[in-house]
């Protein structure tokens, strides 16, 4: 019964004129105890005149504490911004009767003038006031908190980061009731916080917080609450609370803050994002809206993973017309249904395969598209190794008639989407979007077109990459699989990667090839565990990772820039365009043209020895075509 009560109440809140009531009893109530002061608790004064004063006191605390609004507030949620209010109710309040004591003094004679409060009484009620409002108010908040936590589960938490935005973060945890969170202490890196006290909670050094002080104070969660943390301290940070079997959440940076202010709500788990060990990648470019107004945009590959995120910010643009185009039936009809349900109009969805030449002009001649985002490839390596035939047909291929079709059509700015295994590959795949580079390179001049590459590494939970396969390994009960104990890969978010595609397209002049900084590489098997963990499970107890070798094609490190390229800057910081080696464009466009004229019976070796010839750093790795490198 008792909890039932409780989880009434506490969807009710107090009328704001009661709480003005119960203010304004205080000011009265105060107003008698300035009088006691005053006259050291001896009734030396006229209590008459003191009766007399009382309405004409309340009245004026009425009108001062309605200015600020100080009945608005929630009680049980009384914060800073609340003991502000009272604080300058207060003094408005003092400030009204002091001018008119005054005014009374000069312009009324009476004995028995109401108006006419003595000053030591006027300052000594003002700060009574400011101590029995806020006390009132923080009483009856820590009465309620009190009484609620009884009946609820409680999870004690540390709170990583003693500065301000800490602060902030101990104030939302304590004032929002329902957030289950009691604060423990403070953890922080700077010495001279080390060993004192805020708000009667002890700061911490990271060093301290072991085994045994977590069982001694019941830790379950840290919640990390540090500005522009470097990423790289964050990785360190979490992977040592981890290990300790602690959740981790982290406080969301201040521009994301609703109104200016934090809320329990937005601090979230930490994600395998946030874990890049690199600062977050952000573009902000206002001519982005002029590229994009009142254009028609063409996206192959629309249905994938990097060509649907494209379609999605594209489509906040005022743009003329969006054709997604795509062979993945449901996939497309997904993302079509996506911005119906938006309300989005002049978006067509088209089935079709980039293989299918006379299709894709058909398109084009019909929408006329004056920019053209090329997603449309097949990516995963192992695949692509077993069957070369497909691989060259879609990635060379397919991008060939894509891009002589944009030439043929006028089309403005063709943006092929490549890869970071493009870059001295190991594997056909690679090798094929490598291909798919040099092509579109070689058409620089031949039309109105501008061509543009975009070459970056891994993207963090697109189809088939190793988030959602360690993911569903995960809620199999492991083990998650690993090929190699020092594999490493670059790794960017979806939003990332096609901020950068988007850019490229506004920034291109035509036959650049640009690549991100994307800080360090990550190494999957830590990626593995911090994926565990952040499961809640433990490594190894709970769910082990297995080694099973290099695949076929695979290597350990990846690259951003092929032997012989260096790169130049740009006016981003983050983004660089790849000075690439001279070609023979002559006789790159004839063994292009040879290797897309296979035909479907060709043997693999036959093809992957085609491509060897074009891109000679082609080097096989784990795979039936080192043979090929071998004869060399």
């Amino acid at each position: 019964m008792i909890v039932k009560f409780l989880h009434r109440i506490s969807h009710r809140y107090a009328s704001k004129w009661l709480v003005l009531l119960f203010d304004i009893t205080v000011v009265i109530a105060t107003f008698f105890l300035a009088y006691l002061i005053r006259y050291n608790f001896q009734f030396d004064f006229d209590l008459l005149t003191v009766l007399k004063q009382t309405p004409y006191v309340a009245a004026v605390a009425a009108i001062s504490l309605i200015a600020v609004g100080s009945h608005k507030g929630v009680v049980r949620f009384t914060g800073f911004k609340d003991i502000i209010n009272v604080i300058i109710g207060a003094n408005i309040l003092a400030t009204i009767l002091i001018c008119i004591t005054f005014l009374s003094r000069k312009f009324i004679s009476d004995v028995d003038n109401v108006f006419d409060i003595s000053g030591s009484i006027i300052y000594i009620h003002l700060l009574l006031n400011i101590l029995f409002l806020i006390g009132a108010k923080l009483f009856i908040k820590s009465l309620y908190n009190q009484i609620t936590q009884d009946y609820k589960s409680i999870t004690n938490v540390l709170i990583f980061g003693a500065g301000n935005s800490g602060m902030l973060t101990y104030d939302a945890v304590q004032n929002d009731t329902k957030s289950g969170f009691e604060v423990v202490g403070f953890i922080d890196d700077d010495e001279r916080k080390i060993g004192k006290k805020i708000n009667l909670l002890k700061v911490y050094s990271i060093d301290e917080i072991n085994e045994k002080f977590i069982k001694k104070y019941n830790v379950e969660d840290v919640i990390i609450s540090i500005q522009n943390i470097d990423p790289t301290r964050l990785l360190q940070i979490t992977g040592n609370l981890f290990a300790l079997g602690l959740k981790v959440k982290i406080v969301p940076p201040v521009q994301s803050w609703i109104d200016g202010d934090l809320s329990v709500g937005q601090i979230k788990e930490v994600k395998i994002e946030d874990l890049l060990g690199r600062d977050p990648i952000n573009i902000k470019n206002p001519d982005l809206e002029e590229q994009y107004d009142n254009k028609v945009i063409l996206i192959t590959g629309a249905a994938g993973s990097i060509g649907s995120e494209i379609c999605r910010k594209v489509s906040l643009y005022n743009y003329k017309k969006l054709i997604l185009v795509d062979n993945a039936e449901s996939a497309l009809y997904d993302i079509q249904q996506e911005f119906r349900q938006q309300g989005l109009g002049n978006i067509d969805a088209i089935v079709a395969d980039v293989r299918n030449k006379s299709r894709i002009d058909q398109i084009f001649n019909q929408y006329k598209p004056k920019i053209v985002f090329h997603a449309a490839a097949y990516k995963h390596v192992p695949l692509m190794e077993n069957n070369p035939f497909e691989a060259v047909s879609v990635n060379i291929g397919g991008t060939k008639n894509v891009a002589d079709i944009a030439v043929k059509h006028s089309v403005d700015k063709f943006v092929l989407i490549s890869t970071d295994k493009a870059v001295n590959p190991t594997n056909v795949m690679g090798a094929t979007k490598r291909i798919a580079e040099l092509y579109v390179t070689c058409l620089k001049g031949k039309g109105h077109t501008k061509f543009i590459t975009t070459r970056f590494g891994n993207v963090l939970g697109s189809n088939g990459s190793v988030i959602p396969l360690f993911k569903k390994q995960i809620e199999k009960g492991g083990p998650l699989t690993v090929t190699h104990k020092e594999i490493t890969r670059y790794f960017m978010t979806i939003p990332e990667a096609c901020q950068l595609v988007l850019e490229a397209a506004a920034m291109g002049n035509g036959g650049e090839i640009f690549v991100f900084d994307m800080g360090e590489p990550i190494k999957i098997f830590n990626l593995a565990t911090n994926m565990i963990i952040l499961s809640g499970l433990r490594y190894p107890e709970d769910i082990d990772i297995k080694i099973t070798g290099l695949r076929p094609g695979e290597k350990i490190y990846e690259e951003l820039l092929a032997d012989g390229e260096n790169t130049k800057k740009t006016y981003h910081e983050k983004i660089m365009i790849a000075k690439s080696r001279p070609v023979d464009i002559d006789e790159v466009e004839k063994q292009i043209n040879k290797l897309t004229a296979i035909k479907t019976l060709t043997q693999p070796l036959e093809i992957v020895s085609l491509i060897k010839k074009l891109i000679p750093e082609y080097i096989s790795n784990n795979s039936t075509y080192e043979v090929l490198d071998t004869k060399k």
